[in-house]
Protein backbone atom coordinates (compact mmCIF):
# COMPACT_ATOMS: atom_id res chain seq x y z
CA UNK A 1 0.00 0.00 0.00
CA UNK A 2 1.53 3.37 -0.39
CA UNK A 3 1.40 6.74 1.40
CA UNK A 4 -0.88 8.41 -0.39
CA UNK A 5 -3.53 4.64 -0.38
CA UNK A 6 -3.22 5.08 3.60
CA UNK A 7 -3.61 8.91 3.71
CA UNK A 8 -7.18 8.49 1.44
CA UNK A 9 -8.17 5.61 3.87
CA UNK A 10 -7.50 7.96 7.07
CA UNK A 11 -9.35 11.18 5.41
CA UNK A 12 -12.13 9.08 3.89
CA UNK A 13 -12.61 6.42 7.25
CA UNK A 14 -10.80 7.04 10.64
CA UNK A 15 -10.18 11.32 10.71
CA UNK A 16 -13.82 11.42 11.41
CA UNK A 17 -14.27 9.21 13.96
CA UNK A 18 -14.76 10.17 17.40
CA UNK A 19 -11.01 10.13 19.44
CA UNK A 20 -12.02 6.77 21.73
CA UNK A 21 -13.31 5.19 18.27
CA UNK A 22 -9.58 5.83 16.32
CA UNK A 23 -7.58 5.05 19.82
CA UNK A 24 -9.85 1.21 19.44
CA UNK A 25 -8.37 0.83 16.06
CA UNK A 26 -4.80 2.15 16.45
CA UNK A 27 -4.75 -0.32 19.03
CA UNK A 28 -5.74 -3.21 16.85
CA UNK A 29 -3.47 -2.30 14.26
CA UNK A 30 -1.04 -2.57 16.68
CA UNK A 31 -1.80 -4.91 18.35
CA UNK A 32 -1.47 -7.07 14.83
CA UNK A 33 2.03 -5.67 14.09
CA UNK A 34 3.60 -6.21 17.60
CA UNK A 35 3.69 -9.90 17.52
CA UNK A 36 5.57 -9.89 14.31
CA UNK A 37 8.56 -7.43 15.93
CA UNK A 38 11.21 -8.76 17.90
CA UNK A 39 10.47 -7.89 21.53
CA UNK A 40 13.61 -6.06 23.38
CA UNK A 41 13.09 -7.41 26.73
CA UNK A 42 15.97 -4.97 28.52
CA UNK A 43 14.44 -3.00 31.38
CA UNK A 44 16.77 0.16 30.61
CA UNK A 45 14.92 3.08 28.51
CA UNK A 46 16.97 4.68 25.67
CA UNK A 47 17.36 7.78 24.84
CA UNK A 48 15.06 7.09 21.66
CA UNK A 49 12.61 5.55 24.25
CA UNK A 50 12.39 8.50 26.73
CA UNK A 51 12.16 10.63 23.28
CA UNK A 52 9.27 9.18 21.93
CA UNK A 53 7.32 8.54 25.34
CA UNK A 54 7.89 12.60 25.83
CA UNK A 55 6.53 12.80 22.56
CA UNK A 56 3.80 10.86 22.85
CA UNK A 57 2.75 12.29 26.40
CA UNK A 58 2.80 16.10 25.04
CA UNK A 59 0.87 14.88 21.57
CA UNK A 60 -1.64 13.23 23.64
CA UNK A 61 -2.00 16.35 26.24
CA UNK A 62 -2.03 18.73 23.25
CA UNK A 63 -5.20 16.56 21.86
CA UNK A 64 -6.83 16.42 25.49
CA UNK A 65 -6.70 20.13 25.40
CA UNK A 66 -7.72 20.57 21.84
CA UNK A 67 -10.99 18.65 22.57
CA UNK A 68 -12.03 19.86 26.04
CA UNK A 69 -10.70 23.33 26.22
CA UNK A 70 -9.07 24.50 29.41
CA UNK A 71 -11.09 24.23 32.32
CA UNK A 72 -8.26 25.19 34.97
Amino acid sequence: MSTATAQKIYKTCVQSLPTTERLRLATLILNDIVPALAIDEDDAWSEQDLHDLSVFALQHALSAFDEKGFSG
